[in-house]
């Protein structure tokens, strides 16, 4: 049996090696044209056979999983939604009406009572409560526990992105990708433009040689506020410090990572998948935050200048404050000439030496995602994202470290940084004093 790609572990090793960045590109050459395609492929595994169904597990119950589960639910005509788990039953309860209320998926959710786990280690109970398919949508932080176990128990997985908020939790997301390997289980990841055909048709050209080399790339991230910040006095009376950031989880650091690891990392994805998912050589940022965020310790603007080999400089700037200019595109520079993503209508193009346009595709990509994982399933040919999903959100975490800190900082530096966000074995009671807000010059890189 062969593996068709690289191994997270020899990843990890040549991240943290001293050698040079030119042997480590030359040495990764025929890795990074395996990753660049839409998927790797894990080699056979026992096929589920038509007659089989698909019983399928949904952790994290807010708009994000639901939407998932639902997508999951119409990718396969035998497959059911069995068990559910969240921290708040009324989470829970909300995504499962939503769900079970939907005309076309509706008859397909069939959770049993002893089925709806809710707590801080319902995921654990979701696990082992008889599923083959697990869908992780929790907050990011905990994602590399929640893929620990659910490799561990021999399930297959989709992936929510970001897929942690700190370098230990990457390294954590390797190990996993590396033992779901060996395990032959599927393992998608919610980089969903990468499930796209008009971007999947334009990175393809783009690495055929359609504007030349690449030179300069720039992906923009402009938005409004995802998850405001509620002032203080909302804080119910008995409230635990864990309840509050977990109810407001997107701006805790230790949560979301940030609005660029949380939201900014789709645009890190494509720069990523541009330069054909060989991570950069070091980074600078800027960033800060200009609007109150009451309690909470994540910035409202980030720009991250990249330094890839031979000199490419890739820039992502991520904003989310209201009332601003608002953009979502990427913008790559050839030596032959130019490409675009997200023109008109969400078109793809060249300009140059290659004249070509494509419209926005003709499929929704979250539901490609799923259509491709639960097919890769029945056919025994797993399909696993884990190295380049590893990659851009440690590129994502790198730009931040570099923004918060107000230093270079390399690959490897972070890579091996030994800042841990998360904390382990918390319950509801656990102390969780909010870190300042950090600041460039005197928050030191760990």
């Amino acid at each position: 049996m062969k593996y068709f790609g690289p191994s997270s572990q020899n990843l990890m090793n040549q991240f943290a090696s001293a050698t040079s960045r030119r042997d480590f590109l030359k040495k990764s050459s025929v890795a990074t044209a395996a990753i660049a395609a839409p998927f790797v492929l894990t080699g056979r595994s026992a096929s589920i056979s038509p007659g089989d169904t698909i019983r399928v597990g949904l952790v994290g119950c807010g708009g994000r999983g639901s939407g998932a589960a639902k997508q999951a639910l119409n990718a396969d005509k035998n497959v059911q939604l069995v068990a559910v788990a969240d921290a708040f039953e009324s989470q829970l309860q909300n995504g499962l009406d939503t769900l079970k209320r939907d005309k076309e998926i509706g008859d397909k959710v069939k959770v049993e009572d002893t089925r709806r786990f809710v707590g801080l280690d319902a995921y654990q109970k979701l696990i082992e409560s008889g599923v083959d398919l697990v869908i992780l949508a929790s907050p990011p932080g905990f994602r590399p526990a929640h893929l620990k176990a659910a490799v561990a128990a021999g399930k297959h997985v989709f992936c929510e992105k970001p897929m942690a908020t700190d370098a230990p939790g990457v390294r954590s997301i390797l190990a996993s990708v590396e033992e779901a390997k060996k395990k032959e289980l599927a393992l998608v990841a919610g980089f969903c433009w990468r499930y796209d055909y008009a971007r999947r048709d334009f990175f393809k050209k783009l690495h055929e040689g359609a504007i030349g080399d690449v030179r300069a790339l720039y992906h923009t991230y402009l938005s409004g506020p995802v998850k405001p910040m509620p002032p203080a006095s909302e804080r119910k009376p008995g409230m635990t410090d864990v309840e509050w950031q977990l109810r407001n989880w997107y701006n805790f650091t230790w949560l979301s990572g940030d609005g660029l690891t949380e939201q900014g990392v789709h645009s890190v994805d494509k720069l990523a998948w541009a330069m054909k998912d060989v991570p950069p050589l070091r980074c600078t940022a800027v960033g800060g935050r200009v609007r109150p965020n009451n309690e909470g310790n994540i910035y409202d603007h980030i720009e991250v200048n990249f330094e890839f080999a031979d000199g490419v400089r890739g820039f992502v700037v991520h904003r989310q404050i209201p009332g601003c200019y608002s953009e979502t595109r990427d913008y790559i520079i050839g030596t032959k000439g130019n490409g675009l993503i997200g023109g008109r209508r969400g078109a793809v193009e060249f300009t140059g030496a290659t004249e070509w346009k494509r419209a926005a595709a003709e499929k929704d990509m979250y539901q490609v995602e799923h259509d491709e994982l639960l097919a890769s399933i029945r056919d025994g040919k797993p399909i696993n994202d884990g190295v380049r999903m590893a990659t851009s959100t440690m590129m994502a975490i790198m730009g931040r470290m570099a923004a918060y800190t107000g230093q270079e900082i390399t690959w490897e530096q972070a890579m091996n940084s030994k800042e841990v966000l998360v904390p382990e074995n918390i319950d509801w009671n656990t102390p969780m004093p909010i870190t300042p807000m950090a600041i460039p010059g005197k928050t030191r890189f760990i």
